[in-house]
């Protein structure tokens, strides 16, 4: 196993570096966030495990832009901040564990371990094409027919939603728990008015809709039939 260690504590890097090699993998260790970011979205590894307070770039931002850029790699956070807001942040910027120091080199081993072992995340596309509508998800770019149309970020949510759900029909309900995060009704038009918004940006301006309203059940995103 190929693990990245970004460390920049000279004792405590040696030491977790020796103790992977010793349990038979393969450990690069860097101890400046920026260098880190770059050979993480650069090199292939099976696991990353980063310390949250790094000179050049912090653990939080690596980890953050790595998953922006698609980086889907296993993370695990070393850090001395040990607060349960500290802890739920680090796993909110897209962490996958968290390990407080000091710790038991045994406890790391065991949790790499275990990290590695997880089955890969299914990488969602990031190119999104529904007739001659074109959605760069990492660009944050909508085009129809060649032409750009420009989005709120909800309404760009909203027809991400809709566009990886082509020709399903989306209920009310499954539009306010996948782009408002809503698990029980607002009571609002929330939902309507968006639609109404954003049929008006890429539907209207087109001969051909493709945002279509199915009555008394939701909505759908799909070329005509």
């Amino acid at each position: 196993m190929r693990i990245l260690l970004i460390e920049d504590d000279t004792k405590i890097g040696e030491f977790v570096s020796r103790g992977l090699r010793e349990a038979g993998h393969v450990c690069d260790m860097l101890s400046d966030g920026q260098d880190g970011l770059f050979h993480a979205i650069r090199e292939t590894y099976d696991v990353y495990v980063i310390d949250r307070m790094l000179p050049g770039l912090d653990g939080l931002s690596i980890v953050r832009s790595m998953r922006a850029a698609g980086v889907k790699t296993p993370a695990l956070f070393l850090s001395a901040i040990a607060g349960i807001d500290d802890r739920v942040e680090g796993l909110e910027a897209g962490a996958d564990d968290y390990l407080v120091k000091p710790f038991a080199f045994s406890e790391l081993l065991a949790r790499v371990n275990a990290l590695a072992r997880r089955p890969p995340a299914i990488s969602e596309k990031t190119l999104l094409q529904v007739a001659d509508l074109t959605m760069d998800v990492m660009k944050r770019r909508v085009t129809r027919a060649g032409v750009e149309i420009e989005l709120q970020p909800r309404e760009f949510t909203l027809l991400e939603v809709l566009a990886r759900n082509e020709g399903r029909v989306l209920t009310r309900t499954m539009l306010l728990e996948r782009v408002w995060d809503f698990h029980f009704d607002p009571k609002t038009s929330v939902v309507e008015t968006h639609i109404s918004r954003l049929r008006g940006k890429i539907d209207k301006p087109f001969d051909v809709p493709l945002l279509h309203t199915i009555r008394n059940t939701g909505y759908s995103l799909h070329a005509p039939r």
